[in-house]
């Protein structure tokens, strides 16, 4: 009979708990996801805030797209100029630089284009095109693919011809597909290091300031969408630029390999 009342006892505590729990959305890119980084986070959100955050996973222009029509409640994306324009339309109030890591280009370990002695990732990019040598292409306007598109434009090449697979997925799904393909693509480095099916490719260039990726929080105005959770985004914001935040991110390793930096600045 104790034992009977104790097990009540702890399973209306437990869902009392549980009915305190506030519902967030929060819409990220499959980069993020990808990278493992979430499973990390989230319980310890949940945990110091009472903060139950639902992600949308999706590229960062299908992230901003959700914050502009009010169906979540904050972004968290990594393409300084579509966040900076996103702000400056209204969408959302501010941005908050949260962490960071970096691109790198990945592709087949015998290099046949020879992108691993190129000087910068402009030239890299231009010795692939050279080659004709195959390059799978996010091509859905995330943050990755405009960072793609960025070192294509500094390399004064349009690319295109049978050798440019743009496939319109997320980093996973691309990964894939340059693993199968033998090809050469542009991934953040989080991803990389979590994928598991490498197959024959390797990181072949890296550290160009121009691969920095930085990761940013933007809570949705709720001047213009008055249904948003804007105190739970705030609260969310506060435990992102934390201490606890910032032990979790830099901690997060894998094989070794540190994946994202915390660089929050203060409010």
């Amino acid at each position: 009979m104790i034992l009977k009342s104790l097990f009540v006892f702890f399973a209306l505590a437990f869902s009392a708990t549980a009915s305190l729990a506030e519902d967030l959305k929060l819409a990220v890119t499959t980069s993020f996801a990808n990278s493992g980084l979430a499973e990390i986070l989230l319980p310890a959100i949940a945990e110091d805030t009472g903060i139950n955050v639902q992600l949308l996973i999706v590229g960062t222009g299908q992230a901003l797209a959700l914050g502009q029509a009010g169906d979540v409640d904050a972004v968290l994306v990594h393409a300084r100029a579509a966040e900076e324009a996103f702000i400056a339309a209204g969408h959302a109030t501010h941005r908050r630089e949260i962490m960071y890591n970096d691109f790198v280009l990945i592709g087949p370990a015998p290099d046949p284009a020879g992108v691993a002695s190129a000087p910068a990732a402009a030239a890299a990019l231009e010795l692939i095109a050279l080659a004709r040598a195959p390059f799978v292409s996010r091509g859905d306007e995330s943050g990755t693919h405009l960072a793609e598109k960025a070192l294509w434009a500094a390399a004064g090449i349009e690319p295109q011809g049978d050798w440019y697979r743009s496939v319109g997925q997320g980093m996973g799904a691309a990964l894939n597909t340059a693993s199968g393909m033998d090809a050469y693509i542009l991934s953040d480095r989080a991803s990389w290091l979590n994928f598991g099916n490498k197959g024959n490719l390797a990181l072949l260039f890296s550290g160009d300031p121009a691969m920095f990726n930085q990761y940013a929080y933007l809570p949705v105005n709720p001047a213009n969408h008055p249904h948003v959770r804007a105190d739970l985004a705030a609260t969310l914001e506060d435990w992102l630029t934390g201490d606890h935040a910032r032990a979790l991110i830099d901690g997060y390793l894998l094989s070794g390999e540190q994946l994202f930096h915390f660089n929050a600045t203060p409010d």
